[in-house]
């Protein structure tokens, strides 16, 4: 109350002349200066409002007010009202009508153009911050970078051309010459950016942000050497500088110096014990650098205090895993929300372990349990726990669980092609082609459907021209798939198109460098008479998949008939 009232612009108020009996007039409203008492009553009442919580009433209220009754006190105040509730289209009219009533005043002008600046409105945010420097007030340019990172380049470079033409006039405002390379930085106009800040270190020397944005400079550039090199000599000249640190630590990461990123991470967790992001990352690197002890102690440690339970979980049932403990582990995933970006992951985890244990059961009713009332989760958990049955070698279990899934779930094209790929395992082609061809016909547009329809014709019967026509259907749909591409080339080749093979294999292997692409390409090229290349594709092949049976297949198959 104290406050409202102190804001306002009041006189006395006029005596009053003494009515008679007789008149009886209906009272006039007693004026305060320029409030009635209503309006009185209503400041009193919206700040007891903000006080208790009714911000954006009592803001809107105050709005509502000031424009009514033009009263200075009242304007300053409803703008503070909207800034709390950041209103940036009230404190626009606030600020104009504020400049209006008292144009020299530093503070509306310094409002405004801040809310102009961050609206797009450059040239008129500009013009208020000149004025707020002609009538002798301060303002902190460096914080205009923080308020122009959405504008557009345009817009950011009619910024930065004001704020140089500002710089002559007043050239001994530091922080105009700071928000230039901060702006020039953030536009990645790295050449100027540098220019500015070499002239900067100049006459105002080196600070610790003069080296995180020339460090960033040089990563616009590509210059990750460069920019650690900054970054080392920063850490070592500022010492307690935690952002700086992280910087360089970070970097480092993403250098694969992982060694040197775990020592800056560890002093990063001495200097703040309690920064549990930073206590994640150093856990983090301690598993990819294989210290597993260390890195379970401290995701028990986050876990204690609750600190991203959702993958200090994760990543402890990893660890246990790795311990072969596969209990502990399947007790860590399960633990792992739906909310959480690893939550599939661990569903995977806990359901290979289980049927790695032979704990079908157990296996099949946490798929069921945690995917309750979502059927696409459940066909997804359904089609995981047939991938885990199938690599355990349980073929007939994961086709029966498929088919019931399937008559629980018809239409489900996830779930067909995941029996199609138990029924190719059990070698019953029939049921293959009828579950593929049923994909098709629930969507047309399914290029993993189509292609793998048209190669397993290729490939295991003599009705090449329909596997042709189904191919070249995916093709359409997806052209810069390897798979398809492969499929493609291989079906030219059972076709006699040899040329058409080899440049389509080629280009196939070129995007993905796989065991049956090579295959396929070797074979094509034994056909066209190119026995050593051939050869020479397989060995190589062979070297990068030394287990492959397929390879070493087709290899027995070619050598003895000459080269």
């Amino acid at each position: 109350m104290a406050l409202a009232l102190g804001a306002c612009q009041s006189v006395p108020p006029p005596q009053e002349e003494p009515v008679t009996e007789a008149a009886a007039p209906a009272p006039e409203p007693i004026a305060y200066g320029n409030f009635t008492t209503e309006q009185l009553n209503r400041a009193i009442l919206n700040e007891l409002g903000g006080q208790r919580g009714y911000l954006p009433e009592a803001a809107q209220d105050y709005y509502a007010m000031a424009m009514e009754t033009q009263d200075l006190g009242v304007i300053r105040r409803a703008s503070q009202f909207a800034s709390a509730l950041g209103d940036t289209e009230a404190m626009t009219e606030l600020g104009r009508l504020w400049i209006e009533k008292d144009p020299d005043s530093v503070e509306p002008h310094l409002v405004l153009s801040y809310q102009l600046l961050e609206s797009g409105n450059v040239d008129e945010a500009v013009a208020h911050m000149r004025r707020v420097l002609e009538l002798g007030g301060e303002i902190d340019f460096s914080s205009i970078a923080t308020r122009t990172a959405d504008l557009s380049i345009p817009a950011r470079g009619t910024i930065i051309n004001a704020l140089r033409e500002l710089r002559l006039t007043y050239p001994e405002h530091r922080s105009l010459h700071y928000s230039l390379i901060q702006l020039l930085e953030q536009s990645q106009l790295t050449e100027a950016a540098m220019i500015e800040l070499v002239a900067y270190k100049k006459v105002y020397g080196d600070s610790a942000r003069l080296v995180l944005i020339e460090a960033q400079l040089q990563l616009q550039q590509n210059k990750i050497d460069e920019s650690l090199a900054i970054l080392k000599v920063g850490i070592e000249t500022y010492p307690d500088n935690r952002l700086m640190r992280f910087n360089y630590a970070r970097l480092l990461v993403q250098a694969q110096d992982l060694q040197n990123a775990r020592t800056q991470f560890a002093t990063l967790a001495e200097m703040a014990p309690d920064d549990n992001e930073t206590l994640y990352s150093l856990a983090l690197l301690e598993l990819e650098l294989e210290s597993v002890p260390r890195a379970k102690e401290l995701f028990t440690r986050l876990l204690n205090v609750n600190y991203r339970p959702n993958d200090t979980h994760f990543y402890l049932g990893y660890i246990a895993e790795a311990e072969d403990n596969n209990s502990e582990a399947v007790a860590h995933y399960q633990q792992v929300k739906l909310d959480s970006n690893n939550f599939l992951n661990a569903q995977r985890q806990v359901i290979r372990l289980l049927v790695q244990d032979g704990s079908f059961d157990a296996a099949h009713e946490w798929a069921m349990s945690v995917s309750e009332g979502n059927p696409r989760l459940q066909a997804l958990l359904t089609t995981v726990e047939a991938d885990a049955l199938l690599a355990a070698g349980y073929n007939e279990a994961a086709e029966t669980l498929l088919t019931e899934a399937i008559t629980a779930l018809p239409d489900n094209t996830d779930l067909l092609f995941a029996r199609v790929l138990v029924s190719e395992r059990l070698n019953d082609s029939t049921r293959v082609e009828e579950d593929l061809r049923s994909i098709i016909a629930l969507d047309p547009n399914d290029a993993r459907a189509l292609n793998h329809l048209g190669y397993s014709l290729a490939d295991r019967t003599d009705r090449f021209n329909e596997a042709l026509s189904l191919i070249e259907r995916a093709v359409a749909i997806d052209p810069e798939d390897p798979a398809i591409i492969d499929s493609l080339g291989w079906i030219q080749y059972k076709l006699g198109r040899y040329e058409e093979a080899l440049a389509n294999l080629q280009r196939a292997y070129l995007l993905f460098r796989d065991q049956e692409v090579a295959a396929h390409l070797g074979e094509v090229l034994w056909a066209m008479g190119r026995h050593s290349e051939a050869s020479e594709l397989w060995d190589e092949a062979l070297q990068e998949n030394p287990d492959s049976t397929l390879l070493k297949r087709v290899i027995e198959k070619f050598s003895g008939t000459g080269s």
